[in-house]
């Protein structure tokens, strides 16, 4: 995951908003000459003393919030940028959080996400399908099955680029869309 994280944090600019920022881990792959400060948002609170822990590694002004994606604490258009790394997997109503992004996303700006997404494969996806009533149990809600690609284009993003990673059962898109 080093290098997706990598490409969708080191590519972040300005005013930005990670979605779900777990244990901290993209902070320091924020690049520091090109963005001006990160909004961190996490729902569990747990994940946020981890993620507190890892301040030290950025070298950009960081604040930590706990909120879920489907009611962001931010005024319209706030951000440039907003980063999302294995997270729509998890999220109660994906749709709704996608929605909050794209409401809080300046005019232009970008999402960038990496996600793993439902599988191509008719037997592949029927097998996640099957896998996901567990998978959601102890995993902390994740659904293996979501398209998620197709969920972003239905709130009205411009997907810009889609690279799909191999995996049978646990594929990834990497994604970026503009508002």
């Amino acid at each position: 995951m080093e290098p997706l994280r990598r490409e969708t944090a080191g590519q972040a600019y300005g005013v930005v908003l990670e979605v779900g920022a777990g244990t901290g881990l993209n902070f320091s792959f924020y690049n520091p000459e090109k963005v001006e400060r990160l909004e961190a948002i996490e729902p569990d609170t747990a994940m946020l003393r981890y993620a507190r822990q890892r301040l030290a590694t950025a070298g950009i002004p960081i604040t930590l919030t706990q909120a879920a994606v489907e009611d962001l604490p931010f005024d319209d258009s706030t951000f440039d940028c907003v980063v999302a790394t294995l997270v729509f997997c998890s999220v109660t109503d994906p749709e709704r959080g996608l929605r909050e992004i794209m409401r809080v996303l300046k005019p232009g700006g970008t999402f960038s996400m990496v996600e793993h997404v439902r599988s191509q494969g008719s037997i592949a996806s029927r097998v996640q399908d099957m896998i996901t009533p567990i998978t959601r149990l102890v995993s902390g809600n994740c659904h293996w099955n979501r398209d998620t690609a197709r969920k972003v284009a239905a709130v009205g993003f411009q997907i810009k680029q889609k690279r799909d990673l191999s995996g049978i059962l646990l594929p990834q898109i990497v994604l970026k869309a503009t508002r």
